[in-house]
């Protein structure tokens, strides 16, 4: 950073907007760094605790509208915030998720003070679709409640996490929640159909979800399935209620997301089903 950086906006007195000839316009945080600066002031490199740059021109112009709603302090742990996940994923992150999760735990901490709950209804789903996402997320959480002596709620965790899940695997947010409500909905049909409540920490509920979810992936790629030669007829004449019902299962997963799927995808669901059929009454199978 031997160039300067040139003064284009001070947020207020820790955080402002800069150019630089090699980064272009940068958010620069530093104690006092935009203390009566004015466009066109120079800033040394050694003045600058944090340099922050965001490439692409929408996400950069979200930011800067969002930055002078917030504290500089919070500016600076959700900076420290982003860190730790890009460094526990290892892989680089979407730059939406400076925008997303910044706006969104922001929110979240205002609804709290308000004194409203904050209730997420697919954190089960959530949590076994993206187990890596959900544990980083627990720890930036804890992170967040810790730093700012506030207690987040459980299912904020899962909300979390699906803004990384988003900024890891570049699918947006509100694709990543519908695979979260679809897998709910198709979870909620399998024990209304089936008269069981499934334990969501077991080991048959996670091997359930984990397969819808590729079930889904398989969809959104067009892959085909192979399957056992006679298998699809052994399995709807030995067991026809779940053969059944994984059709049902394979239709919604269809008609949600406007995509054929291959007719091997009941087969297996059928497998997955009669696993949880039996754990209700008690066989081992």
């Amino acid at each position: 950073m031997e160039q300067p950086f040139r003064v284009e906006k001070a947020l207020n007195n820790n955080v402002l907007i800069a150019s630089h000839p090699a980064y272009g316009e940068v958010v620069l945080l530093g104690k006092g760094i935009g203390f009566g600066k004015k466009k066109g002031d120079e800033i040394a490199g050694s003045a600058v605790e944090k340099c922050f740059v965001l490439k692409n021109e929408r996400e950069q112009e979200q930011y800067k509208k969002l930055l002078p709603e917030l504290s500089e302090e919070f500016i600076a742990l959700m900076n420290e915030v982003i860190q730790h996940i890009k460094q526990r994923v290892g892989v680089p992150l979407n730059e939406h998720i400076h925008v997303a999760l910044t706006d969104h735990i922001a929110f979240t901490l205002k609804r709290l003070e308000q004194g409203l709950d904050v209730k997420n209804p697919f954190l089960a789903e959530t949590k076994s679709l993206y187990p890596l996402e959900y544990e980083i997320a627990v720890e930036v959480a804890e992170l967040i409640g810790d730093r700012l002596g506030v207690a987040l709620p459980e299912g904020e965790a899962g909300f979390i996490a699906l803004h990384i899940h988003s900024a890891i695997s570049k699918q947006s947010l509100s694709e990543a929640n519908q695979y979260s409500q679809l897998i709910a909905k198709l979870v909620e049909m399998v024990e209304r159909q089936l008269g069981v409540d499934i334990d969501r920490e077991s080991i048959h509920y996670l091997r359930f979800v984990r397969h819808l979810r590729y079930a889904i992936d398989r969809m959104k790629r067009g892959e085909k399935v192979e399957e056992p030669k006679n298998l699809s007829k052994i399995l709807k004449d030995t067991y026809p209620l779940c053969y059944n019902l994984a059709w049902k299962l394979v239709k919604v997963m269809q008609q949600t997301l406007h995509l054929p799927a291959d007719d091997a995808e009941a087969v297996y669901l059928t497998l997955h089903l009669q696993r949880l059929a039996e754990k209700k009454s008690g066989t081992t199978g």
